[in-house]
């Protein structure tokens, strides 16, 4: 499939809108619970999600990255690969199951400070189902279906938003009210993706037991997958380690605090999610299927473009933060101070999805392990550091750090053995003028001087990305006249 500008422009629009909504419904549910629930119930909420989340790394064994850099190459079942990424992870998940059944009441209390037979449920249904759900989403991003993924995330929106006013009614300002809303909507859109998927793959048959000439061998699935283990851990380890310090340091409210800080991020997590869904596809598509010559300008200049949006977005948000506290409440004031620091997650999140693709692609994923390690490192000496003395402040700015050091050894081993010419001093430029604006809107509590600087420093990342902000508005002239001729 050859991608020009305007389809990839349309399928990010694809995947765009549907988290767009995501997000304008994120806005009318964040405010219900953070009103309904206090610090201490919300960040129990997310203990919940962090812990159902390192099973599901461990669980998973990176056979999702597996079923990517598989999907497209030729003449294979992707049915049979379907399977073969699923059961493994399957028979896993089942198995750690059961060991939190057997010892629930532990887990729990150490977890959530709260024991109950409800609870070990939707722990373990929520773990369970997120290993369908994952592999179902990837098949249709992977089928570049952008319209059907994003109605469904809408969907499982609209079913939260739903179960909360439903929950609340019933258990009052109880975390297990955010427990059910995520389980239910979890489980009602996976069980529809499965079904959808059978229907279709009905009439193909498949044997896991028995190899065909075209298969994907058990040896090399595992042998490509199992190494993204660790990198995947550490990714846990960068959303989760910064909540687990407070909790240590500080307690269930300021925990609290700092997740409800971090929803304050969807704004440009959704950035991250849309581009994550659309890219993959289109990156492992374009690297089977085109030459280097077409391939290397191209990544170099999507970089361009996204690196530009993303820290626009950053610079936006961390101006007008003092819009937290229409948001979450008076009482998640604090969270102010957390999002400056914090911003720099996504961003460059979102940069090592264009910049690590090269390690996939000749399959030198161990790699990323050096990366991996190192941010480990940076995380926990950060955290012990800053969160003792500065709270959900510290744990930001070692997020930041780390994930800094992460891109930077990352990016340095992906373009070894996939160079390409990314003009990274447009982007180190406009990153370290950001940096220098998180400080100063950290510890300014003036929320007009902020804003004022705010805009300042954005005109300078403008001035840095005339350029860039150029070839963004060309190619969205040539897809409206292209939409025009269509008319």
């Amino acid at each position: 499939m050859k991608e020009n500008k305007g389809s990839v422009f349309k399928s990010f629009l694809e995947y765009f809108y549907g988290n767009f909504i995501v997000l304008l419904l994120g806005l009318i549910s964040l405010p219900l619970i953070t009103r309904v629930m206090t610090e201490a119930e919300y960040g129990r909420t997310s203990m919940f999600q962090s812990a159902v989340s390192v099973v599901y790394i461990f669980a998973i064994l990176g056979l999702d990255q597996g079923y990517i850099r598989f999907f497209y190459q030729d003449k294979i079942s992707r049915k049979k690969l379907f399977y073969q990424c699923l059961f493994p992870s399957l028979l896993l998940i089942v198995i750690v199951s059961l060991i939190y059944f057997a010892f629930s009441s532990l887990f729990n209390n150490f977890l959530f400070e709260r024991d109950g037979l409800d609870i070990t449920l939707l722990v373990v249904g929520y773990a369970v189902t997120s290993i369908f759900e994952r592999f179902l989403f990837l098949n249709i991003r992977m089928d570049q279906n952008g319209k059907l993924y994003s109605n469904l995330n809408i969907l499982s929106k609209v079913l939260y938003i739903a179960f909360i006013f439903i929950f609340t009614s019933i258990l009052g300002d109880d975390f297990r009210v955010v427990l059910y809303a995520l389980t239910l909507p979890l489980f009602i859109v996976t069980l529809g993706l499965f079904l959808r998927f059978v229907k279709i793959n009905h009439k193909e048959k498949i044997s896991l037991l028995r190899a065909n000439e075209n298969d994907i061998s058990w040896n090399e699935l595992l042998k490509y997958s199992v190494p993204f283990i660790p990198m995947l851990l550490m990714e846990w380890l960068l959303s989760s380690m910064d909540k687990w310090s407070i909790r240590i340091f500080n307690d269930f409210s300021e925990t609290g605090i700092y997740a409800a800080a971090m929803q304050i991020m969807v704004i440009i997590l959704t950035i991250k999610i849309t581009f994550v869904a659309f890219w993959s596809p289109i990156a492992m598509d374009k690297y089977e299927n085109e030459s280097e010559e077409v391939c290397k300008p191209f990544f170099a200049d999507m970089f361009l473009k996204v690196q530009f949006l993303a820290l626009s977005l950053a610079f936006l948000l961390t101006s007008l933060r003092g819009v937290v506290v229409l948001i979450l409440g008076q009482r998640y004031r604090s969270a102010i101070k957390i999002i400056p620091f914090l911003a720099l997650m996504p961003v460059l999140s979102i940069m090592f999805e264009m910049t690590g693709q090269g390690v996939k692609f000749v399959k030198k994923v161990k790699y990323l392990n050096y990366a991996s390690l190192a941010a480990i490192i940076t995380n926990l000496v950060g955290n012990t550091l800053f969160v003792p003395k500065y709270k959900g402040v510290g744990a930001a700015l070692a997020t930041a750090i780390t994930y800094i050091v992460y891109f930077t050894i990352g990016t340095y081993f992906a373009n070894k053995f996939y160079p390409v010419q990314y003009k990274f001093k447009t982007f180190i430029s406009s990153l370290v003028i950001y940096s220098l604006y998180a400080c100063f809107a950290t510890y300014t509590d003036n929320q007009i001087i902020s804003f004022a600087a705010g805009i300042f420093v954005f005109l300078i990342h403008l001035i840095i990305n005339r350029k860039v902000i150029k070839a963004l508005f060309d190619t969205a002239m040539d897809v409206f006249i292209k939409l025009r001729k269509k008319q």
